[in-house]
């Protein structure tokens, strides 16, 4: 979906995170994710440096205030992709921050079923048994929390996914608040 969209849409861009994981084949450091060690992550976490972050499955994750805003002040549409938590985090920020809050829209996907998530865990194959069990227990709990989004994009095909999308922000580009005012 990110990355139908960012083909959609020129005029937006994805913000990286950072992460502890390794990277994944074919993964490169600065274009899927910002690869930190353990111990740079935490210097960074020490010095205030995320936006948000948290620790998932053994990893962490955050994302850097300067990665956002950088992109935000430049003119852009940013799309981020963040867990329930790291969504969370962004929305407590938003409250203080009059330039988050103003360009924040939230949407929260999924698939349809617990089973479905579990199906597509298992055909990505990208984790041991063990893990999709973690993340499909981690999906249960996470669902609930569709209502603190702006949206909720229940996902049935790649295409109707994007075109929903696609419509989501289009709208949300057309709120008097965000739109450009007509050359008179």
């Amino acid at each position: 979906m990110v990355q139908q969209l960012l083909r959609s849409r020129r005029s937006m861009v994805r913000a990286i995170t950072c992460t502890t994981r390794p990277p994944r084949s074919g993964e490169k450091n600065g274009v899927d994710y910002y690869f930190l060690k353990a111990a740079d992550f935490l210097t960074r976490v020490q010095a205030g440096n995320f936006l948000e972050h948290a620790t998932v499955y053994g990893n962490s994750y955050g994302l850097l205030k300067s990665e956002l805003l950088g992109k935000l002040r430049a003119g852009k549409d940013v799309l981020l992709n963040v867990d329930v938590q790291g969504a969370a985090a962004i929305r407590e920020k938003a409250r203080s921050e009059p330039e988050l809050k103003d360009a924040l829209v939230t949407i929260f996907l999924t698939p349809v079923s617990l089973s479905e998530i579990e199906r597509r865990l298992k055909r990505r194959a990208a984790d041991a048994p063990e893990v999709i069990l973690k993340r499909v227990a981690a999906a249960r709990q996470e669902i609930v929390q569709w209502k603190n989004f702006d949206y909720l994009l229940l996902s049935s095909s790649k295409e109707e996914d994007l075109r929903r999308a696609l419509a989501i922000i289009e709208a949300e580009k057309m709120r008097v608040q965000r739109a450009q005012p007509p050359g008179l």
